[in-house]
């Protein structure tokens, strides 16, 4: 089997728990599929860089999974058809990263260094 990494985004408009929700569902639909899910990331919810859907914000959901194509296939089309997604992407990686993503590593960082200072003009 391949090892894939898929990013959703999902609409602004439903809730954290929904949203988790979505993960666990399309994460059900790998594995009745012959895959397996590795890792799942919530990243919560962030602000666009452009509009989609008249969204401004979405939900935005990392999930690393090990799984045959059609499985991948079945889970990509389902997402594209389910009213509360935006948006798709997967990538076909060779290996995993061990830890969290990238993006989880520098939001730590982030809340390491503390509030901001005040600018003195």
């Amino acid at each position: 089997m391949a090892l894939y990494e898929h990013v959703f985004i999902a609409r602004q408009d439903i809730s954290n728990t929904q949203a988790e929700g979505l993960i666990e569902h399309f994460g059900e639909v790998l594995k009745d599929n012959g895959g397996n899910v590795i890792d799942v990331e919530y990243w919560g919810l962030k602000t666009l860089a452009y509009k989609i859907n008249k969204n401004r914000k979405g939900h935005y959901a990392f999930v690393r999974s090990d799984a045959p194509a059609p499985a991948v296939a079945e889970m990509e089309r389902l997402m594209r058809l389910h009213d509360d997604v935006m948006r798709v992407m997967t990538i076909k990686v060779d290996k995993h990263e061990e830890g969290p993503s990238a993006y989880m590593v520098s939001k730590n960082s982030r809340d390491e260094r503390g509030p901001r200072r005040p600018r003195r003009d």
